[in-house]
């Protein structure tokens, strides 16, 4: 089941609040094989112009689901990223499943989480434009191109890096400038 990493930015999370966000959440673990234990991130912010900012990372094996919604009110974004979040559940799971019947396997469930997740702080260093101000460590597992484009998309990154499943060799998908994709290969 979902544990909640709930966190506040110019908002105090009361327990109305933390409720509130963990109730809408868990409506996800419906997807979920039952034995399956992740943390939900969820990011509260309340920019000068009051309109709310919500942003919820879970970190799965195969899959990372983020999403992010604004509005001008906290609970209607909570219900926006939420509703965000289920559909790229479905999109992940029905584009999974039916690569599974084209292979022969019978279903696919995401199992439990593993992924290392950055906590959100930056670390600063000096002044060289060149200085690492951040480190993230992934998990790499095997999946095709397809598959790195749609966890790409989902993320909202311009690139993505993972283990081909066929050649176990690192590759890296990337969106181009025209809006199409590129695969960058290793060349072992």
């Amino acid at each position: 089941m979902l544990d909640f990493n709930v966190r506040g930015e110019n908002i105090e999370v009361t327990e109305a609040i933390r409720n509130y966000v963990e109730k809408r959440i868990s409506k996800l673990e419906k997807y979920f094989d039952s034995s399956m234990n992740a943390k939900a991130h969820v990011n509260l912010k309340v920019h000068p112009d009051k309109t709310a900012k919500v942003e919820v990372t879970i970190p799965l094996p195969y899959l990372v689901l983020r999403a992010e919604e604004t509005s001008p009110d906290l609970y209607a974004s909570v219900d926006l990223v939420t509703d965000k979040l289920e559909r790229q559940i479905r999109k992940y799971k029905t584009k999974i499943n039916r690569k599974s019947r084209e292979k022969g396997f019978k279903g696919v469930e995401i199992p439990n989480a593993d992924v290392d997740v950055d906590d959100g702080e930056d670390t600063d260093s000096s002044e060289s434009k060149f200085d690492i101000v951040r480190t993230k460590r992934v998990s790499l597992k095997p999946m095709d191109s397809e598959e790195a484009v749609l966890q790409m998309d989902m993320l909202g990154h311009d690139f993505f890096v993972y283990q081909d499943a066929e050649t176990d060799d690192v590759n890296i998908v990337y969106r181009r400038n025209d809006g199409r994709y590129g695969l960058i290969e290793s060349n072992d």
